[in-house]
């Protein structure tokens, strides 16, 4: 062999010697086109939508590998979904090309209710969408903190700040409607209860406002009210009038009180 190399000119080994490179290049590039189909594209099959099962079907029956990316729960769309894909559809990839999917939860996952209570309405739906939870009625009760929050429901009950429930489930607030125009009687709560003055109250469109309680008070659901603020009856005798959505301040104790039978304040009439 060095004796075919040493016999002929340099420059025909020079020459002989590049045409084999030339060679061995061209074949391993014709190799590397079969084995990893350069140049073989396809349109990539929007499936976003289907069900992960359906996708999975379509994708590996066009030679794409599939995985899942990530769950992530939207209640708007059906268990198991695709909501993404990467590629997109409509895009033109070349085969055996890996799809990763995005899927919907089965399960809306647990979350901790907020305190929308006290909220403006508008900042209340903007907390509900950061929370992943959905408005889903309001209703009006007169109050002088107009538009404010005053109460958030869950299926028809009063939720607290932390109790879990699902993502996505529906949310009502009751919000202030303002002060009404007419005026009423204000009621004379001396001697009721804590929730028998509220129960009360709500049936006037009023609320009860600050409460102080004295010392011994076990229990502030069934203390009794001795002095409220605006009083039924003016110094001068007069029945004392209030607007629907103000509120009521109250003191109360643990012993019922009793009315000092010289001075007994006009009871106004339940409204029907």
């Amino acid at each position: 062999m060095f004796k075919f190399i040493t016999s002929r000119p340099l420059w025909q080994n020079i020459l002989f010697a590049l045409i084999l490179v030339f060679l061995l290049l061209f074949l391993f590039l014709q190799s590397l086109n079969l084995i990893t189909r350069h140049g073989t594209t396809v349109v990539i099959p929007s499936v976003t939508g289907k069900s992960y099962e359906d996708a999975k079907k379509i994708l590996e029956a066009q030679g794409f590998d599939v995985q899942i990316q990530d769950s992530i729960y939207n209640d708007t769309a059906k268990p198991l979904s695709v909501l993404r894909q990467f590629p997109d559809g409509e895009e033109v990839v070349k085969v055996n090309r890996t799809v990763y999917l995005t899927i919907n939860r089965a399960v809306a996952p647990d979350i901790e209710m907020p305190n929308l209570e006290g909220l403006t309405f508008r900042s209340a739906e903007i907390a509900l969408k950061q929370y992943n939870l959905r408005l889903e009625d309001t209703t009006y009760v007169p109050n002088f903190a107009k538009n404010s929050v005053l109460e958030q429901h869950y299926k028809g009950k009063r939720i607290r700040p932390g109790t879990r429930l699902p993502m996505g489930s529906g949310i009502t607030l009751v919000l202030a409607s303002g002060l009404g125009n007419e005026e009423l009687p204000v009621p004379d709560l001396f001697g009721k209860t804590y929730t028998e003055a509220r129960v009360l109250l709500e049936s006037y469109g009023l609320t009860l406002g600050a409460t102080a309680f004295e010392q011994g008070v076990a229990d502030s659901t069934n203390a009794y009210i001795y002095t409220q603020q605006p009083e039924s009856i003016l110094p001068d005798g007069r029945i004392n009038m209030i607007r629907q959505g103000q509120s009521i301040n109250v003191r109360l104790q643990a012993q019922r009180p009793v009315r000092d039978s010289t001075a007994i304040p006009a009871q106004p009439e339940q409204p029907e």
